[in-house]
C-alpha cells in the first residue's frame, strides 16, 4: 500500500523555513545574477536528495533523457516526440503499478508532477510555443525547481522563462538600490502567500487530519451515522486546505524567486456544478489535461459522442494519474458521469441548475472524496454503510462519538467554514499590500511557527502522488 516518504522536507517544517529557504534566497540574490539558474538547479537537487535520496537516480535520469530528446523535438521530429512522451508516461505508470501491486512502498518524490512538466515541455517545444531550444541548465532547473517538484503547481515553461530575475536581465537596466528594492518586494509578496498557506496547513488541515485519523481509530464499522457525515466534511476540508495551503506556499516561494503567481484554486466549493468545480480545483492539472489531451482530441467541437469520448479519456487518465487502484478509477468514473449529466442531460433550465448545482456540489463532491480517501474496499463499504445505514442502526452504534470529537475540533471546523467564504481570500488578495494585512500576516506567521514547534507536522496529502 502507498505510503508517504517520512523523510520528505515539508514547507511547513521549521528547518525548511528557518534554514533551507533563507540560505537559498541569500545565495540566489547575493551571488552573481548569471548564476541564478545554476543556483536554482543545485538547490533543487539538494532539496530532492535530502527528501528522497533513493529516487535521485530516477529523477536525474529522467531529466537527462528529456533534455537529450528535446533537441530532436525542437527539430519537429514526431518520432522522437512520441518516444520521449511514451517513456515519461511509462515511467510514471510503472511506478504507480509497482507501488500499488509490487513491493515498493513509496513513489519517487513528485513523479506525477515532474513527468507532466516534462511532457508539456516536449509538446510545447515541438509546437514552437518555445521559440528556441533553451540551455541545459535552464531546462534542468525548470524540471527540478524545488517549490514545485513535490506537488506542483504544474508550471509551463513559458511562465518559467519570463522570469527576468532568474535570467538576470533586470540587473542590466536597474541601479543597485532599485534592484535591491525589487528583490525585497518580491520576497515580501511571496511571503504573504506563503504565510497564508502556512496557516491553512498548520492551523486547519493538520488538525482536521487528526480528527479524520481518530475516526479511523474508532473503526469505520463502529462510528455513528452523524459522525460519518461530519467525517465526510472533515476530510473534504482537510484535503482542500492541505492542498490549497501547499499550493499557496509553493506559489509564494516562486514569487520570492521572481516567478509569476500560479493560481491553483479558485473557490471550487462555490461552483454551480461538478464540471465547474474541477475547473476551479487543482487548476494547473485541469488546464494540463485540457491543453494536451482534451483540445488535441477535438474538445467539445465534434459532436456529442466524440465529446463524451474525449471526456472519458481525460477522466480515465485523471484517475490513473492519482493512482492505478480501483478506488481512483471509480472516483473518476463517478465524476465523469456527473459531468456528462450536467453537460448533456440537465440542459433545459440553466437557472434551476445553477441553484441545484451548488447543493449538488456540496453533497456529492464530499461523498466522492470518501472513495478517494479509502482505497481498501472493506473500509469504504463500512464507511458508506455508516453514512446510509439500511437497517437504521447506524445512529445508535456509538451515539457519543460525534459530541466527543466535535468538542475537541469544532474551532477548526469554524475556521474552515470561514475560509470557504470566497470574500475572505478575495479580501486578502486585494489588500495584501496594505499595512494592516501585513501586520496580521506577520502575527499569523509566528503563531503558525509556534503551533508547528509543539507537534509533529503531517506531510502534505498530495505528496503521495
Amino acid at each position: 500500500m502507498l505510503q508517504i516518504n517520512p523523510n520528505i522536507i515539508n514547507f511547513s517544517d521549521l528547518s525548511f523555513i528557518f534554514r533551507f529557504l533563507p540560505i537559498f534566497l541569500l545565495a540566489y540574490y547575493v551571488l552573481p545574477a548569471r548564476l541564478r539558474p545554476l543556483i536554482l538547479l543545485v538547490g533543487s537537487l539538494a532539496f530532492y536528495a535530502i527528501g528522497d535520496p533513493m529516487s535521485m537516480v530516477v529523477f536525474a535520469a529522467a531529466i537527462v533523457v528529456n533534455i537529450l530528446f528535446s533537441y530532436k523535438c525542437h527539430n519537429k521530429s514526431k518520432l522522437f516526440l512520441f518516444l520521449i512522451i511514451a517513456s515519461d508516461v511509462i515511467l510514471l505508470l510503472a511506478f504507480k503499478f509497482l507501488v500499488s501491486y509490487g513491493n515498493i512502498q513509496t513513489l519517487p518524490l513528485g513523479i506525477s508532477f515532474f513527468t507532466f512538466k516534462m511532457v508539456s515541455y516536449q509538446a510545447d517545444l515541438y509546437k514552437r510555443k518555445i521559440r528556441e531550444c533553451p540551455g541545459i541548465i535552464a531546462v534542468a532547473a525548470y524540471f527540478a525547481m524545488f517549490p514545485q517538484v513535490m506537488s506542483g503547481p504544474i508550471m509551463r515553461y513559458s511562465d518559467f522563462e519570463i522570469n527576468n530575475i532568474l535570467s538576470g536581465t533586470e540587473d542590466e537596466f536597474m541601479a543597485f538600490k532599485f534592484r535591491k528594492r525589487l528583490h525585497l518586494d518580491k520576497i515580501e509578496e511571496g511571503l504573504m502567500f506563503f504565510t497564508l498557506g502556512f496557516a491553512m496547513k498548520a492551523l486547519l488541515a493538520d488538525y482536521l487530519a487528526m480528527m479524520w485519523n481518530e475516526i479511523g481509530t474508532i473503526g469505520y464499522e463502529s462510528i455513528s451515522t452523524p459522525l460519518a457525515w461530519v467525517g465526510v466534511v472533515c476530510y473534504s476540508m482537510n484535503l482542500y486546505f492541505d492542498f490549497w495551503g501547499y499550493s499557496l506556499m509553493a506559489a509564494g516561494i516562486g514569487v520570492m524567486l521572481g516567478f509569476p503567481f500560479v493560481r491553483n484554486f479558485d473557490h471550487p466549493y462555490s461552483s454551480k456544478g461538478v464540471g465547474e468545480f474541477y475547473r476551479r480545483w487543482h487548476m494547473t492539472l485541469g488546464s494540463w489535461f485540457r491543453d494536451y489531451i482534451y483540445f488535441p482530441m477535438g474538445g467539445s467541437k465534434k459532436g456529442k459522442f466524440l465529446t463524451i469520448r474525449n471526456l472519458f479519456v481525460v477522466w480515465l487518465l485523471t484517475g490513473l494519474w492519482h493512482g492505478v487502484t480501483v478506488n481512483f478509477l471509480v472516483w473518476a468514473g463517478l465524476l465523469l458521469i456527473m459531468i456528462i449529466f450536467e453537460k448533456f442531460v440537465w440542459t433545459f433550465n440553466k437557472k434551476l441548475l445553477s441553484v441545484i448545482g451548488r447543493v449538488h456540489v456540496l453533497i456529492m463532491v464530499p461523498i466522492t472524496w470518501v472513495i478517494f480517501a479509502l482505497p481498501v474496499k472493506e473500509d469504504l463499504f463500512n464507511y458508506l454503510g455508516r453514512m446510509i445505514p439500511v437497517s437504521g442502526s447506524g445512529i445508535a452504534v456509538n451515539p457519543g462519538d460525534l459530541v466527543k470529537l466535535m468538542s475537541m475540533y469544532w474551532p477548526f471546523f469554524v475556521g474552515g467554514f470561514i475560509f470557504l467564504i470566497p470574500a475572505v481570500y478575495d479580501y486578502f488578495e486585494k489588500h495584501r499590500k496594505d499595512l494592516h494585512i501585513k501586520v496580521v500576516m506577520l502575527l499569523l506567521f509566528w503563531i503558525c511557527a509556534a503551533f508547528v514547534s509543539t507537534k509533529a507536522g503531517n506531510p502534505f496529502l498530495y505528496f503521495s502522488f
